[in-house]
């Protein structure tokens, strides 16, 4: 089977976007527990003009909401560029590639594939996780679609098939003699951008995009680094303690605590985030995430003067 000859930096607007050099704001978008498209639209219509591309997360915090797929699929019909995630949690590899092929049936072209949480810090905790693939062969099996356009064994897929394909990752202060190896598998296995854990550290983000740079990696894949609108400092503090992999600054915390309004000081602090970000070599965009938040997100975007690149 002759390989896809689409170019995957054309296959979207996010991935013209990034092949062009552009800075790129994502955002996060939770599917609501509901059946309404105009509940999936209530979250999604403040962010458009804003953010270049949305996430829609799969089964985010190991709880049960609108199928991601169906929610990727509103936005892509009322003019919102989605980025679909795709978990490896709850669905065997039939089920995976069925949903791949659902995916590209439907119209989406960019996918964020993870592992997902574990079942038990859900409001489920009896759910039996599946696993049967992990992120790394997720990305593998897209990559085989999208580029080889067969199934396993080799079963020839009809249609177009080309993604641009995303993972996860944690920036980190590297110590000497560091080698990111994980996402230089994973760059391997076919990611070409990469939406990071929230590092509000940007300090810490240089010398990571340096040493990346030395293994090659910001020419290869587009690093989108993980940011918030943090509403207080009792916020703050829960991320650092919940979300692994966290890293908001003691200085953060204090300017949050020490605000009159900090909703808005932490709306100005992402703000003033995201103009530094765009100044970072090697540094692609970035990716808005507030869950419980979500409004302050299109307000930090506008604040910061960096619109959706067209």
């Amino acid at each position: 089977m002759a390989e896809n000859t689409e170019d995957e930096a054309a296959v979207s607007g996010f991935a013209r976007a990034l092949a062009a050099g552009r800075f790129v704001i994502t955002a996060e978008l939770v599917p609501p527990v509901s059946t309404d498209p105009d509940d999936v639209l209530a979250r999604a219509l403040p962010l458009k003009g804003l953010a270049t591309a949305v996430n829609v997360t799969d089964g985010a915090g190991a709880r049960a909401h609108l199928s991601s797929l169906v929610a990727a699929r509103i936005l892509l019909e009322n003019g919102v560029e989605p980025i679909l995630q795709m978990t490896c949690r709850d669905r065997n590899r039939l089920a995976l590639q069925g949903d791949l092929l659902g995916a590209l049936a439907s119209g989406l072209r960019n996918l964020l594939v993870l592992s997902g949480d574990d079942p038990k810090a859900g409001n489920q905790p009896e759910t039996k996780p599946v696993f049967d693939l992990d992120s790394r062969a997720l990305l593998a099996l897209a990559r085989r679609i999208s580029r080889e356009r067969t199934l396993p064994p080799d079963q020839p897929i009809k249609g177009p098939t080309a993604l641009f394909l995303g993972a996860a990752d944690l920036p980190v202060d590297p110590p000497p003699g560091w080698v990111p190896s994980g996402l230089l598998a994973k760059a391997e296995a076919g990611a070409r951008f990469v939406q990071t854990q929230f590092c509000l550290d940007l300090g810490l983000v240089r010398r990571w995009a340096v040493r990346l740079a030395e293994h090659g990696l910001t020419e290869r894949v587009s690093l989108l680094v993980g940011l918030a609108p943090i509403p207080s400092a009792r916020s703050a503090r829960w991320m650092c303690e919940k979300l692994f992999g966290t890293i908001i600054p003691d200085a953060v915390i204090a300017r949050l605590e020490q605000a009159a309004d900090p909703r808005r000081e932490g709306v100005k602090i992402c703000a003033e985030l995201l103009q530094e970000l765009a100044t970072i070599p090697g540094i692609a965009g970035a990716h808005l995430m507030a869950p419980q938040n979500p409004a302050a997100i299109p307000e930090a975007i506008a604040a910061s003067g960096l619109l959706a690149a067209p």
